[in-house]
C-alpha cells in the first residue's frame, strides 16, 4: 500500500523518501525488535536527523516543502513527528494511534500488538510511554497542519484515536482535517472510497507543500 502511495506521489511531481528506522523489518530480527517499548523515541529522533541530512545534501529540495505520511504505526510516528519539530510543512496520518493507553485497551488488535510492541509495559507501570509518548497528551505542541483519515469499523485502530487528536487539535484553533470512510477498515479497499481517500492526500499536500489549495477546495471547500 506505502509504495503504491510513493508511485502516486512521484507521479504527481514530488520527491518520495522512504527511510528504514530502528525497528523497521529487512535488517534482522535484533534491528527489528528495536521498536519494542520505544515508541517513537529514537525513530522520531532518526526521521528528523534522516530528513535534514536529505536537505543538506540535495539543497535542490525546498525545506519549506516538506511533508511527512505514515500510516498505522506510521501514522502513530506522523502525529508524534508534529510533536516533536516543525519541520514538516504538512503531515498526514491514517489510522493512527494518537493515545497508546486507550489503544491498549480497545478493539480487537491494541492488547495484542502492546504484549509485544510494549512488552510487560502496562498504563500503570510505564507513565512515560503510555502518557508522555502519546501525541494527543502532547497536542499543544503540533502546529503542523494535519490531515487524519480513517475507516469507521477499523479493528486494528479504533477511528476514535484519529477522533480524539482532532478534537484537541480543533479546541487548540489548529489546522487540522478528519476524513472518515463508512465501512472501511484498516485499510480503504473500496474502489471509489480508495480513489477520494488518495485524492484528498495529493490535494492536502498540494495545498501546504505546493501552495497550490485549489484541488483541495474545490473537494473540501475553502477551509
Amino acid at each position: 500500500m506505502f509504495f503504491e502511495k510513493s508511485n502516486l506521489y512521484a507521479a504527481n511531481g514530488y520527491m518520495v523518501y522512504v527511510l528504514q528506522p530502528s525497528g523497521a523489518v529487512g535488517y534482522g530480527q535484533k534491528f527489528s525488535s528495536l521498536h519494542v517499548n520505544d515508541w517513537g523515541i529514537k525513530v522520531a529522533d532518526e526521521i528528523i536527523l534522516g530528513v535534514k541530512t536529505l536537505l543538506t545534501e540535495h539543497p535542490y529540495i525546498d525545506p519549506a516543502g516538506v511533508g511527512c505520511t505514515g500510516a498505522s504505526y506510521g501514522g502513530f510516528m506522523t502525529m508524534l513527528l508534529t510533536t516533536r519539530t516543525d519541520l514538516f510543512a504538512a503531515a498526514i496520518s491514517h489510522a493512527g494511534i494518537s493515545d497508546i493507553a486507550s489503544h491498549w485497551g480497545q478493539g480487537y488488535y491494541g492488547l495484542g500488538y502492546c504484549s509485544v510492541a510494549a512488552a510487560d509495559s502496562y498504563p500503570w507501570n510505564r507513565r512515560d510511554i503510555f502518557v508522555d509518548q502519546s501525541p494527543l497528551f502532547s497536542a499543544d505542541k503540533i502546529h503542523t497542519p494535519l490531515l487524519l483519515t480513517h475507516g469507521t469499523v477499523d479493528t486494528n485502530v479504533s477511528s476514535g484515536q484519529s477522533m480524539q487528536i482532532y478534537a484537541a487539535l480543533r479546541l487548540l484553533n489548529r489546522e487540522v482535517e478528519l476524513l472518515q470512510f463508512t465501512g472501511e477498515n484498516h485499510g480503504i479497499e473500496n474502489y471509489d472510497r480508495r480513489s477520494a481517500w488518495k485524492k484528498a492526500a495529493l490535494a492536502w499536500f498540494d495545498k501546504y507543500l505546493k501552495k497550490q489549495p485549489q484541488w483541495w477546495r474545490n473537494q473540501y471547500g475553502p477551509k
